[in-house]
Formats: C-alpha cells, structure tokens, sequence
C-alpha cells in the first residue's frame, strides 16, 4: 500500500512536471539585443539580477522549488553551465536523462518566468572533473586543449553546435518564446591565453565567428576577455565588478560570476561570504552603470559521483551559496540580498532611462550616483513629492572604519562603513547593505522529531523504524591487485589516465622483485630498511609488500618515500594509484595526467639502487566490487557478503553494506560519515560521491568576521580543528520507504555502527529588528506611496520570522522589545522592556509557518523607555508540522 501511494504521488508529479515543461510558449516571442547600458529584452533595457544553479548538482526533483526560491529571492533570471562531460560520457553517445535533462531544467526555468543565460562553454572550469571536457577528448591524436588547434576545435565546435541545435529545436530561444536570452563561447579565457601566444588570439577570434554563424540570435558572452571580439560582449567575475567596464562603450557592464563564496578542498578551511559585503558588492555594481548580475552560486548543490574536479575539492558545492547544499535557505544572505534586489528592482525605470548617471562626490571616501530621466531633479532639491521610477539614487560610503554623515537632496544621510544606501525616490532610504534585518537560521540534524504533539508511540516508531542504521551490517573485503582477465602485462611505466580512461578512481601497477639472503643480512647488520621511491606522483598511492598495506602518500605531483618490509626471495610490490578529481582549470592541462611520473626504485640495497620503472607490471582498472556493481539492489548479491561484528573493525579496503528506512516528512536527508576514513558511498545504487575525514587545521579561523573591506576566501573561515565535510547529501527521490541499500567502499578503517542517517532542518531563527530599519520594501509600490499621497517615512518597519516548508513555529523561546543584548541563541533582555512582548509575538507567530510584527510602541500596548531608539528581538523554534507528520508516521 506504501508502496502505491507513492507510486500515484510520483505519478501524479510526474505529469505536473510533463505539464509544465510541454506547455510550448513561455514567453510571447521577443528578441534580446543590448546597447551600452544594458540587455534590451523586447524593446526595453532591462535590469537583471541572475541565480545561478548548476542542474546536475541537484536532482530534477529539486529543480522547482529551486527555482521557486530563486525567484522568491528577487532573481529574475537563471544562469547555468552545460556540462559536456555529462552529456556525452562517451563520443557520440548522448546524455540527456536525469539530472543531464537540460531541457527539462530550461523548460522549468521558463516556465517560472525567468530568463536564462547559458554559459555552453563547452569549458566550464566549474570546480568540476576535467573542466567539463571528457576525458576522451584527450586521447584525439594531436589534440591541444583551447587552442587554434584543428582536432579540438572540430570537437568543440560540433558539441557546441548539438547544445545550440538542442535549444533551437525546443524552441528556448528568447524569438521562440522561450527563456533563452543570452549564450557564453568560452570561459575565462583571458587568463591563460598568454601561455598560447598568437595561436591564443587566433582561438579567440575563431571561437567567437564560430559561436556567432550557430544562428543562435541571442548575445554572446565571453568573461575575462578583455580582447573580446565587437560583437561579443565580454564580462566580469570576481567579488567585486563595480570598476570594470567592457572593452567597448558599446557594450553593457556584465557580472557572470559574483562569487558569493568560495570551494572547499579536503583538509580545508570553510570559507564563509558576510552578508553585508556581497550586498555591499552587487549594489555598487548597479550603482556603477550595472545592468547584469550573477551569483556564482546562488544554489551551489552536490558534486554527486565523482564529478568533483581539483584534484582533492570536497563532495559538497555548498560554497555558501543563498540557498544551501540541500536548497534551505542560508539566512540571513538570502533574505538580506532578498531586500537588496527588491530596492534595486524599484530604481530600475530610473536605472534604464539614462545613459550614465550624474557622479557627486559627497567626501573622501564617500560619493553618490543619482539617476534621473527628469534634468529639474537636482541634487539640492528638497521637493517631498515622490520620485518612484523617476529618479533614483545610490549613496556610497567606502570607509573600511568610519561611518560618515552626508548631505543629499536637502537632507542629511547617515552611512555605516563599507555601505551603500538605495534611494529609489531620490529621497527616501529604502535599504542599506550593512543593516541586516533578515532573519538567522540555525540549522540541525536531528534524529527525532521535537514536536510536542508527537506522542511518545509515534516518537517511538520515528525512532526505531526510521532513523538508526541497523546493527546488523555486512562486510565484503575487495580483493588486492588484478582480479579478472582484463589485467595485462607490460614492461614499464603506464600512465595513470590512459589506462583507466577515468572509468575508475583507482588502478593497480603490480609487480615482483627478488631479494637475496645478502640484502636480508646487509639491513639486519645496519639497522636499515629497503625504500621505495617513486619520483612524483598524485593525488595518493598505496603501497603494498606481500599482501599488506606498508603506507600511503597524497599530494600534488609530490615525491614518494616508502619504507618496506620485505624477505628473503620473491616480495609482490603492489601499488593502488587514486585520483580524487582531475584538473579542471590552466593551460595544457590535458597533459597533466595522473598516477606516477619519473621513475620509481629500491633503494638501500647492497648492491645499489635498483631502477623498477622498466620491469613487468600488472595492470588492473579498478575494484572488483565496482566491476560487479554490488553498490546496486541488482548486484549486491554478487559479492560474498559476511556479517560484520564491531570486534572486526578498521579493516581497510572493505565494502560495508546496511539497509536503513528514510526520516519521517519531507526534510532534506543527510549522512553522517564522522566515523569513517575515506571512500565512497551510494545509495540504492545512486553515487553519492566521494568523502574523506581529513581534518582542517587547527588554526585560522575567526571567531568573528568582520564584514568591512575586500573580501577574500580566507578572510572568513570556520570549521578549524575538524574534518572538512562529514554530512553527505541523500536526495529524497533516491530514497524508498524502507530497505534502502547503502553501500560504503572504506580504504583506511573505519566505523560503520557509529554511521546515522538524520534530517535536516532549520530548528532555530531569530532575528533584530529596530525602529531605525527601514520600512517594509513591499510598501514602496503601494499606490498611495507610488503616487505621493502618504510618505514612506510614516510606516512602522516590520520583523518577519518564516520556518522552512511544511515547518511551523512551535516556541517562542525569546522575545524582547526595549534594548534586548546578545546574538542568536544567546539573547538577554536589557534594562529597558516592554512586559508583554512575549505574549504578543506569540499570538503573532505560534502555529504558523510565517509571520511579521511591526516594531512600534502601539503593538506592544507601551513605550518601556521613552527616547530611547528600541529593537525588538525574537528566538523562536521551528518544527515539523504535525498534520504532516502524522501522515508520514502513518505510513510506516
């Protein structure tokens, strides 16, 4: 009955999702054009703020209410990547299922009515294995990568070709009525295209005509091309893009990548993007004839598999995106930036009515850019009535330290340090990017549910039945070296990538050597052990003697010191060489490779070195449980699966295997692997991706971050002293409702009975609102206001808390109206206090999955301390809902 239940309800979104992706025009056709100052979408400049999501980073199960709360957000339009190495594994054979559906993304991307700007590429860089290249590519004979080179280019240009014929066909394109407003040749070319000389400019020239004869009829964008062709538009990514201005006045100012974060490598630090200074960066962006802005990432998502590039870069693409690896909300960045797009969206009629806007310097570190189609609107101008879409200002104060008081328009304007001040009415403040008023949320994963409408039977059973890891676990030990027909043998040295043709993370080079009664004597006489060095090699080796593991090494094209233990007569040398991602990024990476370079030797023998290079080795791809796919419900039975006790553990290169039934409700699922070595793991034979514990240094992370001054990813880090990642994405349309089969390949030692299965779920959001925030931005387009018959300054400001979907709020843990003190989750009430605040937010809040107070003295029933500037701060916890709840624990 479960069983069927879910069926009809996959059924029943299925065809939702058929609707809305086959429903034809999204759009009345329109053509996309662009002059000096901005994109012009059907006859009109417009503004355009960009979410970027890469859709092979989420499941197409996730994409909708991605983009729902992307719009929500204020984006109003979508960028990704197209990712050549997904769509074609293997030349000539295509990909377009699953999360490699682009056109089912772009087709939920229209229909949310948003634009799309899609970057083909087809090098994408991205953080991503190889760049987005398939491995393939690498063998084409006499290929060099983004070059004026014949073999590449016939590549590029026909998968180039495919993507733009795919998008025609389903008619995307913005004069089809679809969402496809702008494409990208190329990507970040600018930096490497000196290592290539003319052959670099060449390419550029070519890439570009070749882009623009695809009959594609929307832009081209090339970023970091400052020698991009006339009719290519280049672009800026960086933090900050507010001084860059495009390589011809007829070309508008483009920020394709807004770095709202940063990626994380193993053994690393988590870098972390402060609010304030992105909101800072994208509004003197716009204040600065800005027409196009994208935030790399605004869902950063998963490196699901082994798509992870590097090498070494974590499971998570998190990169402390607005929206979260699961897709929750990272408040306060996605609610603050919320506010900022709001404020720039209401200056967009004055933004696109001028060609530049009038510059006033306001002090040493201070300036204002005001917008006006009307030339009677003067800086001095004290007329109260409102300017809405007439004239619109930006007030900026560059002072790392100092705040700075300024006058404008007949009236005084305060400025924190490292701020920028949105006027849409050239009068009014509606926003400042260093006073937060959105909500922060504290996320958890839990392995119960707090609510207290749960009885303790249905506690129980949320406890028992779905939660925990079963005791019972199973063991399958991989077996060392060659294990099937398809070794071979061959003298010498074989690189790494043109064996395995990144089918697999590992190979093994397997081979044998003779020791003497006289070597055994010379090392007892002299207390020495025999080495083996190996020149250079990445990303890691394991070195075996006979069976048994002697030690690894991992780094970079680093050098390998490697005591052995060996005996008298023959010693099986084994070497298990593993990539964790390939480069994705520099010139002539292609010829980078992987495994061992140079040569490799005994050393310590008493007769001399001894060079191995050139001997007889065993070439094995991968592990044989990879081969039999026991990872999956279909082959798992193929393995020789023995109970494993908690006596018998770290056993190092071991499969595990348990079946787990998922969390009750609708939550994000994560897997915790604190216990656990490094491997990979999957779930219902789907490849969660790699992990690894390695642990972050201990030291330089910032107990506080400062927001003010140029950001950089080590400017504001945390996570010191502990492992870089230990929660692992399980995407709910992966999961069944009970017997999940998780598979963990182990190859250090680890513990799987301390592995758990948890939800996850924003469980506290507080906020700070005082009487000095600004008015709701909502209100700015009421029609009284719009029109001048009530003046914006006389509405109260608002708090708003919201849970996460099909949350509520259950407890007021704090509320305050006065001078409360303290940060989330550490709030304490000051001297001055409204009595009743608690009561009121309460009433206001308990039960509903949002809510929103005014900060004045009339809802509160009192003024605690008269003249004194109040703030109302509230901490409240959110739970599931519990109709929702009772109807998962139904089910089980």
């Amino acid at each position: 009955m479960i069983e069927l239940r879910i069926a009809l309800s996959c059924l029943a979104l299925s065809l939702i999702l058929n609707l809305v992706v086959t429903a034809g025009e999204f759009f009345k056709p329109f053509n996309v054009t662009y002059d000096h100052r901005a994109l012009i979408i059907d006859g009109k400049r417009r503004i355009l703020i960009s979410a970027g999501i890469h859709y092979p980073r989420a499941t197409p199960q996730m994409w909708p209410d991605i983009i729902s709360k992307s719009k929500e957000g204020g984006a109003n339009a979508v960028q990704t990547y197209v990712f050549w190495s997904a769509h074609e594994p293997v030349r000539g054979q295509y990909n377009f299922e699953g999360r490699n559906d682009i056109v089912k993304f772009v087709k939920l991307v229209g229909s949310s009515g948003l634009y799309l700007h899609l970057r083909i590429g087809p090098y994408v860089c991205a953080e991503w294995n190889f760049g987005g290249f398939p491995v393939w590519l690498r063998d084409i004979p006499g290929i060099e990568f983004r070059t004026d080179n014949k073999p590449f280019k016939d590549e590029m240009q026909r998968f180039v070709k495919k993507i733009v014929d795919l998008m025609r066909e389903e008619m995307l394109f913005s004069w089809q009525g679809g969402p496809v407003i702008m494409l990208q040749i190329e990507n970040e070319y600018g930096n490497i295209e000196g290592s290539f000389g003319q052959k670099g400019k060449n390419y550029v020239k070519w890439a570009a005509n070749m882009a623009l004869g695809l009959g594609a009829s929307v832009p081209w964008v090339m970023c970091r091309q400052v020698d991009a062709p006339e009719n290519i538009i280049d672009a800026c990514n960086g933090y900050y893009c507010d001084s860059f201005w495009p390589n011809s006045h007829n070309k508008p100012k483009l920020w394709t990548e807004n770095w709202d974060g940063w990626y994380t490598k193993w053994g690393g630090r988590l870098p972390h993007r402060p609010a304030e200074d992105i909101a800072f960066a994208v509004a003197r962006f716009y204040q600065r004839e800005g027409s196009f802005q994208n935030y790399y990432m605004y869902f950063g998502g998963t490196n699901f598999g082994r798509t992870s590039g590097g090498p070494n870069y974590i499971t998570s693409y998190d990169y402390d995106a607005p929206l979260d690896e699961y897709g929750i909300l990272r408040q306060p960045k996605w609610g603050h930036l919320k506010d900022l797009h709001a404020a720039i969206m209401l200056c967009e009629p004055a933004l696109v009515a001028v060609d530049s806007p009038k510059y006033i310097k306001l002090g040493p570190k201070q300036e204002a850019h005001v917008y006006s189609e009307n030339a009677h609107i003067r800086a001095e101008s004290t007329n109260e009535s409102s300017n809405i879409g007439s004239c619109a200002a930006f007030l900026a104060n560059i002072d790392e330290h100092k705040a700075a008081s300024v006058s404008l328009f007949g009236r005084t304007y305060t400025l924190p340090p490292w701020s920028v001040s949105i006027l849409p009415d050239c009068r009014n403040t509606a926003f400042n990017t260093a006073k937060v008023g959105a909500q922060i949320s504290v996320k958890s994963t839990e392995y119960s549910v707090s609510s207290p409408d749960i009885s303790p039977l249905q506690k129980t059973m949320i406890q028992d039945k779905v939660f925990p890891i079963p005791e019972t676990w199973m063991i399958y030990q991989e077996q060392l070296g060659a294990w099937n027909n398809d070794s071979f043998t061959v003298s010498g040295l074989l690189e790494h990538l043109n064996v395995t043709k990144d089918k697999s993370d590992y190979l093994w080079y397997i081979t044998r050597i003779s020791v003497s009664k006289e070597d055994i004597s010379f090392w007892e006489k002299n207390s020495v052990k025999p080495m083996l060095t190996i020149d250079s090699m990445r990303d890691l080796v394991y070195v075996f003697v006979n069976g048994k593991l002697a030690g690894s090494t991992f780094g970079h094209w680093v050098k390998v010191e490697q005591p052995l233990l060996l005996v008298e007569g023959h010693n099986d040398i084994i070497l298990l060489s593993e990539t964790t991602g390939l480069q994705n990024y520099g010139a002539f990476y292609e010829k980078d490779g992987a495994g061992f370079k140079g040569q490799i030797k005994l050393t310590g023998l008493l007769n001399g070195d001894i060079d191995i290079s050139a001997s007889l080795w065993t070439y094995q791809v991968g592990l044989k449980g990879e081969s039999l796919q026991i990872y999956t419900t279909e082959g798992n039975e193929k393995a020789n699966w023995t109970n494993l006790t908690p006596e018998a553990i770290p056993s190092t290169f071991s499969w595990y295997k348990a079946y787990f039934g998922p969390p009750v409700g609708n939550d994000p699922v994560a897997l915790n692997l604190r216990s656990m070595g490094k491997g990979q793991v999957w779930v219902n034979g789907h490849h969660l991706g790699r992990y690894w514990t390695l642990v972050a240094p201990k030291t330089g992370c910032q107990e506080v971050c400062d927001y003010r001054g140029a950001y950089d990813s080590e400017k504001c880090t945390t996570n010191c002293g502990k492992p870089t990642q230990i929660w692992y994405h399980i995407p709910r349309s992966w999961l069944k409702p009970s017997n999940n089969l998780l598979v963990i390949f182990e190859e250090t030692g680890g513990n799987p009975f301390e592995i758990s299965i948890l939800s996850y779920s924003t469980k506290t959001i507080c906020a700070k609102v005082s009487e000095s925030h600004y008015p709701p931005l909502h209100m700015w387009s009421h029609p009284d206001i719009v029109e001048g018959r009530v003046s914006i300054t006389g509405i109260a400001p608002e708090m708003q808390l919201q849970c996460d979907k099909g949350h509520i709020i259950s407890s007021i843990e704090f509320a305050s109206y006065g001078t409360p003190k303290g940060n989330c989750q550490k709030l304490v009430k000051g001297n001055c206090h409204a009595p009743d605040t608690l009561s009121v937010v309460s009433q206001a809040c308990n039960g509903k999955n949002s809510c929103s107070i005014k900060i004045a003295n009339s809802i509160f029933g009192v003024d605690p301390c008269h003249g004194v500037l109040k703030t109302l701060a509230v901490e409240a916890k959110c739970s599931p809902n519990t109709i929702t709840l009772e109807s998962s624990v139904s089910d089980l």
